[in-house]
């Protein structure tokens, strides 16, 4: 499923094609009012905290599969423009981190789409092989095979002890994005950009812990086999969003998108 993620980006981009498509913000609205009617109660989850955000998470010992083993349900498409991205970005420097707070993109893993399940568990449906739901929604279990930044495999499952093995990165971080132009987008469309599958990767948590926010000029994932894929999704969720690029990052990307 990431392959297919992947391959559809890499597609897209038209990098080195010459220089006529336009970015346009994204107009979508936000919602997270639909719930699915045949999904039942879900089982109470434990509170899971890394750097600021809850993820929800079940007590061990608890895993109840979904029907057949299955969500019943699809994963959401990432929407890839096709666009001349690399040469669309801005090339400015970094604007002050100053405002910058997690909240300014709203709730973290905010049911956007409206499918009744959250952004996390989205992600980890996607991503993971042979995902087991609980409840229609919340990823018990599954494989990370492998995993985009270290080319390991990595067996999921919820809980208080095992939930941050696997975690979901935003490629652009959201403070490299609020540094680069995201503090002068509304706050619907930052929600969107936090939400969006494109800039969305289960992975690795402890790699995705040492990333931290650092941008493509200074963290590259450890699985170099990876990095120009890495670079493919920075360049275009920051053309899809407007967003710019700094002197440096320019040459890196420049470097390494081949």
């Amino acid at each position: 499923m990431l392959l297919f993620l992947i391959a559809g980006i890499l597609g897209a981009l038209g990098i080195g094609a010459a220089n006529t498509a336009s970015v346009t913000t994204p107009t979508a609205t936000a919602t997270s009012t639909a719930t699915p009617s045949s999904t039942p109660t879900p089982t109470a989850t434990v509170p899971i905290n890394i750097e600021g955000e809850e993820l929800g998470g079940v007590a061990e010992g608890t895993l109840v599969e979904g029907i057949d083993g299955e969500a019943p349900r699809k994963a959401p498409d990432a929407d890839v423009k096709s666009i001349d991205a690399l040469e669309a970005l801005e090339v400015k420097g970094r604007a002050p981190k100053t405002g910058y707070d997690r909240e300014k993109f709203g709730a973290a893993w905010a049911d956007v789409d409206g499918n009744g399940c959250d952004t996390r568990n989205d992600i980890l449906y996607r991503d993971l092989t042979g995902s087991v739901t609980s409840d229609g929604c919340t990823v018990t279990s599954g494989t990370l095979d492998p995993d985009p930044y270290t080319d390991t495999v990595i067996d999921f499952v919820r809980g208080p002890a095992t939930s941050a093995d696997v975690q979901i990165d935003h490629v652009v971080a959201l403070s490299d994005a609020w540094q680069k132009g995201a503090q002068q987008l509304d706050a619907e469309t930052r929600a969107l950009f936090a939400n969006d599958p494109l800039n969305l990767l289960a992975v690795d948590g402890p790699t995705n812990q040492a990333k931290g926010d650092k941008d493509a000029a200074s963290w590259l994932p450890p699985n170099k086999g990876f990095r120009c894929e890495y670079v493919s999704i920075q360049i275009a969720v920051k053309a899809k969003y407007e967003l710019w690029i700094t002197q440096p990052g320019c040459a890196d990307v420049e470097g390494r998108r081949g």
